[in-house]
């Protein structure tokens, strides 16, 4: 197959104008959810939260205006083509294109050195995941992690014995303690197997999967809509004020691990799920 070459400043443009977009229009899979969300909540509260939930997410998208103030740490997941040729450097067009993007979008811009605390000026460095898969296609997929979801995330290496069960357990905690700080009806992310560190990218790449998709796995699509119910059951609600939706979905990714090791994790994003994607 022929080579195709994909110049850096391409790369730039749109992941600037995704920067943007992402944290102005809330995706349409995850606004229908809200609305669903909102046909099934008993809870008074719970239900004033939806609203103003949905208005917020209409009102954005209408002005132009953040979805939240935290417009996120911008995180990519790109999948680069065997036979595709990036004429310059691809992480820097990708930190150009969110310095440009929250430049210009007048996005707040939170990304700081983790020990000064000194912030970098433009929302970069970027995390960027990278994956050789076959073809010609370079798809880029951007999401903007807000710090409030990402502070109640865990990750832990669980006892083989402790199977499914264990999994769940550790979920279902991990939801009771953290609340309503991660401004709940969330999506939850799931990583199962791998190493400590694998696992933990796992669940965060598992919350790109448009809502309402389930794993084409049987036995992870029966976990994840066993966890949803599990979630749903611990009463947390709409920003934690109580009812029954504290999520719109689970997404569970998983692969093999150690015989001695069953490493989990969860990585929660809020009900602003910000993302975009795009092949090139």
């Amino acid at each position: 197959m022929k080579i195709r070459t994909i110049p850096a400043d391409k790369i730039v443009e749109v992941v600037r104008d995704m920067s943007i977009s992402m944290c102005v229009e809330l995706p349409d899979d995850v606004l229908d959810a809200i609305k669903k969300a909102r046909e099934i909540e008993q809870s008074p509260m719970g239900i004033e939260v939806l609203d103003q939930l949905i208005e917020n997410a209409q009102l954005a998208r209408r002005q132009r205006l953040p979805l939240c103030q935290d417009t996120g740490l911008a995180v990519a997941f790109v999948e680069i083509g065997g036979n595709v040729h990036i004429e310059g450097d691809l992480i820097e067009a990708i930190n150009e294109g969110v310095r440009q993007g929250y430049n210009d979008g007048y996005l707040r811009k939170s990304a700081c050195d983790c020990l000064s605390r000194k912030n970098t000026g433009d929302n970069t460095p970027a995390v960027v995941h990278t994956e050789i898969v076959p073809g010609d296609k370079l798809v880029i997929r951007l999401a903007a992690k807000g710090g409030g979801s990402e502070n109640m995330s865990r990750v832990t290496v669980l006892k083989p014995s402790q199977g499914i069960a264990g999994i769940k357990e550790f979920i279902r905690v991990r939801i009771l303690e953290s609340g309503g700080n991660p401004c709940p009806p969330l999506v939850v992310g799931v990583g199962i197997g791998g190493t400590f560190e694998r696992t933990a990218y796992l669940a965060k790449k598992a919350l790109l999967r448009p809502l309402g998709q389930f794993s084409a796995d049987p036995e992870i699509k029966d976990l994840e809509i066993a966890l949803l119910e599990e979630i749903n059951n611990t009463g947390v609600g709409p920003m934690g004020y109580g009812g029954r939706v504290t999520a719109l979905a689970v997404h569970v990714l998983a692969q093999p691990c150690h015989i001695a090791s069953l490493p989990v994790a969860i990585n929660i994003n809020c009900h602003s799920h910000r993302h975009r994607e795009i092949e090139l």
